[in-house]
């Protein structure tokens, strides 16, 4: 699989599990730039890495502006949604559960 080899969704954003083992997780995220703005609050820590777009992130009530390059670490039982996103926006979440 090539991690570049997707097609933007017309509205939300894509999940596609790239490694799934023990503790780790890794998936691969395609963001339309049309969101339904949802609340998650995970079990596992997440690691994100922004590969291509810009996204904006609340995080626990704060803002957080994320452009190509950036990362992100956001620590198990975290209140945290994306508000907005540039069609296109690529990223690799990383998910943690120790």
């Amino acid at each position: 699989m090539n991690i570049y080899d997707y097609k933007v969704p017309s509205s939300g954003e894509e999940f596609t599990t790239l490694l799934e083992n023990k503790n780790v997780k890794i998936v691969r995220i395609v963001s339309s730039d049309n969101l339904e703005v949802t609340e998650y609050c995970q079990e596992e820590d997440e690691f994100v890495i922004l590969l291509e777009g810009r996204a904006v992130l609340e995080i626990e009530g704060k803002r957080s502006e994320l452009k190509k390059g950036d990362t992100l670490f956001i620590p198990s039982k975290t209140r945290h949604k994306v508000l907005s996103a540039h069609k296109g926006t690529l990223w690799l979440a990383v998910h943690f559960n120790f």
